[in-house]
């Protein structure tokens, strides 16, 4: 099993690499691989079609994703939004039916507007939501206070437990025989007369 971690921040290695490497530890403890993708720096790069096109790639051997941004404005980074607009238009097939999970991290506030914002995509590919104690967030101006952030860190761990979990109980479940959901065609409806 296989989880892709999105980081939408700007900083390569900063809060939110900080906080998805958290959940990327327990779910290499439970014998789940994982990979951080790097998304915000490269998409402020102006490289958002290549990179979609990578994740695309990607996606068609991960089992479940994580998408991790900083707040910024009291939003998700820019860069993820572009980078998720783009990523579900294009890999929805991909993507279908996978558990997801978001994560915010914030200096100070902001975590709620942003993680409803990026808990909106996995909703529309049918993408069952990872949670965890509390909300996916954690607080801090570097790495190093991230780590200083007890509850925060708590929550990122409980996360990547919950998601081992999930991926682990789906595969019980296809190895007894219980099949996956078969996604019905869209319907679209114009509310335009």
């Amino acid at each position: 099993m296989k989880v892709v971690l999105f980081n939408g921040s700007r900083r390569e290695k900063g809060c939110t690499y900080t906080a998805l490497n958290i959940v990327a530890g327990e779910l290499n403890a439970a014998g789940i691989e994982t990979e951080v993708f790097f998304v915000g720096g490269r998409v402020l790069k102006s490289e958002t079609d290549a990179v979609v096109h990578e994740a695309k790639e990607i996606l068609k051997s991960a089992d479940a994703v994580v998408y991790g941004s900083p707040v910024y404005y009291a939003s998700p980074s820019g860069e993820m939004l572009m980078f998720l607009d783009r990523l579900y238009g294009l890999a929805e097939a991909e993507l279908l039916f996978k558990p997801a999970a978001t994560l915010a991290s914030a200096r100070r506030a902001g975590t709620s507007a942003t993680l409803d914002a990026l808990n909106k995509y996995p909703t529309y590919a049918q993408q069952p939501l990872v949670t965890s104690r509390y909300w996916n967030m954690v607080h801090g101006s570097s790495p190093e206070d991230v780590l200083k952030d007890e509850e925060g860190v708590q929550i990122m761990r409980e996360l990547g437990r919950n998601m081992a979990w999930l991926l682990k109980s789906i595969e019980a479940g296809k190895q007894a025989g219980i099949a996956q959901p078969v996604a019905e065609k869209k319907i679209y409806t114009n509310f335009i007369r």
